[in-house]
């Protein structure tokens, strides 16, 4: 898994906690997961998952209202059920959920 250095992710650029794992840390090495982290200040790195991001926030976040953590869930739930059966380029203009069956 390659991420950001957030702090939710590492403690490497924390001054207090830099030798202590976080939660993300320690869960990714109980399951055998390779934590990549990506260059300071260079979210280039992660085009895709930014990418990603913006589409989230120009898709759902922007255009809803959320008037409890129960109402937001339901309409993530909803919106994500939406964008894994939309046809992606990438894919081979498969949807995310259609690829998927293919290695499951």
């Amino acid at each position: 898994v390659q991420t950001d250095n957030g702090f939710e992710f590492t403690n490497r650029f924390s001054n207090s906690k830099r030798d202590l794992p976080t939660l993300f840390e320690v869960t990714a090495a109980k399951l055998a997961i390779r934590h990549k982290l990506i260059r300071p200040y260079t979210p280039r790195h992660n085009g895709k998952v930014e990418r990603s991001h913006r589409e989230d926030q120009k898709r759902f976040y922007s255009c809803h209202n959320f008037y409890s953590l129960d109402d937001f869930a339901k309409q993530l739930t909803v919106h994500n059920r939406r964008s894994n059966d939309f046809p992606m380029r990438p894919l081979a203009w498969l949807s995310p959920s259609e690829f998927t069956v293919q290695y499951v």
